[in-house]
């Protein structure tokens, strides 16, 4: 130990305070268990699934895979990329009228696993609109 040399800077555990899961996650439950997702995970909830999103005493916590093989009769699915979890590439067309159609509660997954989906990022346009330059050779 004495060979060891002393590490300056601030103290790693005091920088890094780890978070509150519960602040980072939202909460899906029924039937006495719930699972944690994280937030913007959830695409779609119907009116009537409105209370299924809160955690209630005594109810326990499970992991995602196992709640949602308890609970696959109103909860759907939607698999996405990196790409558009991260909002590089929009969800698409097909996805947005699934998802506003939607009966079920809808949760975006990445190889089956919850993830959170952002909104897509602007373009921005091209300020300047091309110019065609036209032919103005003459025929002698």
């Amino acid at each position: 130990m004495k060979k060891l040399e002393a590490v300056e800077g601030e103290d790693p555990s005091k920088v890094n305070i780890p978070v509150n899961i519960l602040k980072q996650s939202d909460v899906i439950s029924f039937g006495g268990y719930a699972t944690l997702v994280p937030k913007r995970a959830i695409l779609a909830v119907p009116d009537r699934f409105e209370k299924y999103l809160e955690l209630k005493p005594g109810t326990k916590i499970i992991g995602w895979l196992d709640f949602y093989a308890k609970n696959r009769g109103w909860i759907t699915t939607v698999e996405v990329s990196r790409q558009q979890a991260q909002g590089r590439i929009d969800l698409g067309e097909n996805t947005h009228e699934r998802i506003g159609k939607s009966s079920t509660l809808m949760v975006a997954t990445l190889m089956g696993g919850p993830i959170s989906v952002f909104p897509p990022e602007k373009k921005e346009e091209e300020s300047q609109p091309t110019e065609t330059v036209e032919n103005t050779t003459t025929k002698p």
